[in-house]
């Protein structure tokens, strides 16, 4: 089954760009393109996409506002934000509205196929820089609670990893284990955490310097 996507982006050539790497695809359908994001709401409700592709910088009303409204009645659907920004403020303001996973636009080509595909399994995909700037962000703001929650040593392995952006695949190969016990140690942890995704483990993680 494909797996149905819709862009949002107001640049003509990299939404065409776009749209032909989905197109080209056998395993992604794309099922609409816009330059703006004003009808989103009704867009996404009769569209019904698995994931989007949501620009930041759009004319009108901007990516994150158009998030903040895709939230208030779907949080099933994964919104992977792209934009050229690389500051902390944009970062963090798409992620606390609901994205599902960050990218810069210089890295779309060779990144957004698995980008789907993780933030799909469950993962938060970000570029290397962009987490990096997240986790300085929150340990600016962090404090130590005396609290390690009984995580295993794997477990706080697995925990650093992802805090890193790295993908389950990449912590498989780090930590010479497979895939699925990635994914087994990453259920424990959110079971441990209280939390239900990546992005919310990820920040309980540096927020209480468990990593």
């Amino acid at each position: 089954m494909q797996i149905g996507i819709v862009v949002y982006e107001d640049n003509n050539n990299l939404r065409e760009s776009l749209c032909n790497l989905i197109t080209f695809s056998k395993d992604l359908l794309l099922l609409g393109n816009y330059a703006r994001v004003e009808e989103v709401i009704t867009q996404i409700e009769e569209l019904q996409p698995d994931v989007i592709l949501m620009d930041i910088d759009m004319p009108g009303m901007n990516g994150i506002e158009a998030v903040k409204q895709i939230r208030t009645f779907n949080q099933q659907v994964q919104v992977i934000m792209l934009t050229v920004f690389d500051d902390n403020r944009h970062v963090l303001d798409a992620i606390c509205a609901g994205a599902s996973g960050y990218l810069l636009k210089k890295h779309i080509s060779d990144h957004l196929l698995d980008a789907i595909t993780q933030v799909l399994q469950g993962e938060a995909p970000m570029s290397p820089g962009i987490a990096r700037m997240v986790i300085q962000s929150m340990q600016q703001n962090s404090k130590p609670v005396n609290n390690n929650y009984n995580l295993t040593q794997r477990e706080k392995e697995i925990l650093s990893n992802l805090s890193k952006g790295n993908s389950y695949k990449l912590i498989a190969a780090d930590l010479s284990i497979s895939i699925d016990t990635v994914r087994t140690h990453i259920k424990n942890i959110y079971e441990k955490l209280q939390v239900h995704t990546q992005t919310e483990a990820v920040s309980k993680a540096v927020n209480e310097r468990l990593v």
